[in-house]
């Protein structure tokens, strides 16, 4: 009766595996799969459990970060990643003591406060986004030298 129940739990780990396609429960699924297999074994209960946690913990600790690094080689910057570097125009007055502020970045409004605390930074002015905090950009304006 165990060994069903491990054998439910390993095709549940791999169906869920399958919709996912993100390396979420591989890991337990090989622990299910020992558990299975000691089950099979007779073994007793407390030592499939014990199997199914330190092989489900071993393989989730030193597989998944190699795993990880080959798998995610391709990952494209999301727009929210790429925006460290990009120029602006402010379209709204940056005045962090007044929490006020929006920037236009390849075409989308993005709040935004100065990286200087007490710096007003005036409308028209070209910005580059130094970071992103929560959703706001974080800017200081641009040194015509900079430009060229």
């Amino acid at each position: 009766m165990e060994a069903i129940f491990w054998l439910i739990v390993l095709i549940a780990c791999i169906v869920v595996e399958i919709l996912t396609l993100g390396l979420t429960t591989i890991w337990f699924a090989g622990g299910a799969l020992i558990a299975f297999i000691a089950a099979l074994f007779s073994a007793p209960l407390w030592l499939e459990i014990i199997l199914f946690v330190v092989v489900s913990a071993v393989l989730l600790f030193f597989t998944r970060p190699f795993a990880m690094r080959f798998i995610n080689q391709e990952s494209v910057k999301t727009n929210y990643e790429s925006m460290a570097g990009r120029v602006g125009v402010v379209t709204e007055q940056v005045d962090n003591l007044n929490a006020a502020g929006c920037v236009r970045v390849s075409g989308q409004d993005w709040t935004a406060r100065s990286s200087a605390a007490e710096e007003i930074i005036p409308v028209d002015t070209e910005v580059v986004v130094e970071r992103i905090e929560g959703v706001k950009l974080i800017v200081t304006p641009v040194k015509k030298e900079e430009l060229k």
